[in-house]
């Protein structure tokens, strides 16, 4: 019994000496972090005129040097540091003077060393600075340090070096081939990577457009987003009838933002796809497009199984001028299910904006629809909606 005892008070001493030094560690991890600090603090201000200097001379015909005499491991993270910052904002012959500053001081040189470092957080360090500097040398050492590692956040530090670092295309086409390699779904992820490069994005991309690989094609189909690339327009042609279901309706929802001529066939088409995207990409896009002559379409997908197609159908309606907002207000009075409650949802909405209207031509058409309502419905629309919206159904999914 007395032996258990002893034991059990060894055992809580050993647990409260383990405590204590935990404690002092992190006190001491503390001051050593603010210690840190006030140094970097003091080397921004000793350096601020040097910064000057260099930011002075970016843009002019003179080259900025290195600070006279030999830097202590902090002064060089500080300058390093700024150096980074600046090469992000600026462009052109800028940012290469920064460029060649950092190798003239050794930055680079020394990262790539660092990435044989036996300590991971030193190998992920440089990943970051080697792809801030831009540097092209060391994509090679990175693309074999990625292809041995498991995923995880480190994955994404490398694979952003290797797109800011990389000067041909094949290195970002193997970047990104080994991302997906993954299996997670990361094609925004991958695109918001691949906008990283310094190479010509438009000829980047008409190459990924056209890869065999369908993850690829997606990336590039995500990464044009927001991009105003007209040259590879043409080949979102070919994309729209892919086998693949995600790569057609990323193809499709571009292809019609870029306001195309449709044939009334091709609208078909698209509007009886068996995917639902699609078929409401396409329904969104047609009142935007004023295709008038799709209204046949677009009533018919009133009825479709998808509550998105429903929607965007009812929508591109009320943008198709009186023929468009007649034919919703049709499917109200004579529908049935959730064609006659998507209707009546968006003639809701519709009316709901009365004395909201501004111009004089926002006015004139709201008073165009109110004659249609009421020579559907024979009374006033505040009245009359909250009545028939009334009958069930779900409108704010």
């Amino acid at each position: 019994m007395f032996s258990n005892l002893a034991m059990a008070y060894v055992f809580i001493y050993v647990c409260l000496g383990l405590i204590a030094a935990g404690i002092i560690l992190l006190f001491q991890m503390k001051i050593k972090h603010n210690a840190e600090q006030k140094e970097m603090e003091r080397l921004k201000k000793k350096y601020h005129d040097y910064f000057v200097y260099v930011q002075t001379h970016l843009h002019g015909d003179i080259t900025p040097e290195l600070p006279p005499g030999k830097l202590t491991p902090a002064e060089r993270r500080v300058i390093q540091a700024k150096f980074m910052e600046w090469i992000e904002q600026f462009k052109g012959d800028a940012r290469e003077k920064l460029l060649r500053l950092c190798r003239d001081a050794g930055f680079v040189e020394a990262d790539i060393r660092a990435l044989s470092s036996l300590r991971k957080d030193r190998r992920i360090e440089a990943a970051y600075r080697l792809g801030g500097m831009r540097a092209e040398e060391a994509v090679p050492q990175l693309q074999h340090m990625m292809n041995r590692m498991k995923y995880g956040p480190m994955t994404i530090i490398i694979a952003r070096a290797i797109a800011k670092s990389a000067v041909q295309s094949q290195q970002i086409r193997e970047m990104l081939s080994k991302l997906l390699s993954y299996d997670k779904a990361i094609h925004h992820m991958a695109a918001d990577i691949l906008l990283e490069t310094r190479l010509d994005s438009a000829s980047l991309m008409r190459k990924l457009l056209d890869d065999p690989d369908p993850g690829l094609v997606k990336v590039s189909l995500v990464a044009m987003w927001g991009q105003a690339i007209p040259a590879v327009v043409p080949a979102l042609g070919k994309l729209v009838g892919s086998e693949e279901k995600d790569v057609r309706a990323e193809a499709v929802k571009l292809y019609l933002s870029s306001n195309p001529a449709l044939k009334d066939d091709t609208i078909e088409e698209l509007m009886n796809d068996h995917a639902w995207e699609v078929r409401s990409a396409a329904a969104k896009a047609l009142g935007r497009l004023h295709a008038a002559g799709s209204i046949p379409l677009l009533a018919s997908a009133l009825k479709d199984d998808n509550w998105y197609v429903r929607n965007h159908s009812a929508e591109s309606l009320a943008m198709l001028g009186e023929q468009g907002f007649e034919t919703l207000c049709q499917a109200a009075l004579t529908g049935t299910g959730p064609a006659r409650e998507t209707a009546l949802y968006r003639i809701e909405r519709i009316m709901a904006k009365e004395g909201e209207h501004e111009q004089v031509e926002q006015m004139v058409a709201y008073n165009k629809r109110k004659l249609v309502y009421d020579r559907y419905f024979g009374v006033q629309p505040s009245k009359r909606i909250g009545t028939v919206a009334g009958v069930g159904g779900d409108y704010t999914a």
